[in-house]
């Protein structure tokens, strides 16, 4: 019985390690050109529409689907909606563990912005900290869903964790889907907390 129990093991490790991704990007896809996707205020068609998304909008962040399976939860305005996943199509390499392709990382009290595309830009309300080439964020061997980076810039070390779990904003009912903390050296060790996204 033991060689079964390894059986199982390996043929259910490979299901288990491409688990898709949450939040994930998507493009709308199979809505006619003089049409929108609708976004509603709950998951289904009886829901008051809250929200239009253009016939070819891409890069569209889903922070989660409904129980079903058929809806999709997306910032719209200054809360969320539901849109149908019938009509968006989910970008490749969104399993869960992967690296995710974050647009941005923000928080409040104090204010603070983190661009983290080809290069982190560091934003306040004072102006801006640092721009520096983007690092590769790093995954957890030992606990999906945590990841890191580090740049070196005008002498600071900046440090952003993220967390793969829910988040808010804090000034709005937006949802998010990673927890962040950035640790930063200068001009003297401060630690700012918040959200980020997948889009920008």
């Amino acid at each position: 019985m033991r060689w079964l129990a390894l059986l199982v093991f390996l043929w259910a490790a490979p299901v288990s390690a491409t688990v898709d991704a949450w939040p994930a990007l998507f493009d709308v896809a199979g809505v006619a050109a003089d049409d929108a996707l609708n976004i509603r205020s709950g998951p289904g068609t009886s829901h008051e529409v809250i929200g239009r998304l253009a016939h070819d909008a891409r890069g569209v962040e889903v922070i989660e689907m409904s129980r079903d399976g058929r809806w999709g939860r997306v910032n719209a305005g200054e809360g969320t909606g539901w849109v149908s996943l019938a009509f968006l199509d989910r970008r490749p390499g969104q399993w869960d563990g992967a690296i995710p392709p974050l647009a941005a990382c923000f928080g409040t009290e104090p204010f603070w912005r983190l661009e983290t595309g080809a290069t982190w830009r560091m934003e306040t309300p004072e102006g801006a900290l640092f721009d520096a080439p983007a690092p590769d964020l790093l995954g957890s061997a030992a606990h999906r869903g945590r990841f890191a980076g580090a740049v070196t810039a005008g002498g600071a070390i900046w440090t952003l964790s993220v967390l793969n779990q829910q988040c808010a904003d804090g000034m709005s009912s937006r949802r998010y889907g990673f927890e962040a903390m950035l640790i930063g050296t200068a001009p003297e060790t401060s630690l700012r907390t918040g959200c980020c996204s997948l889009a920008p």
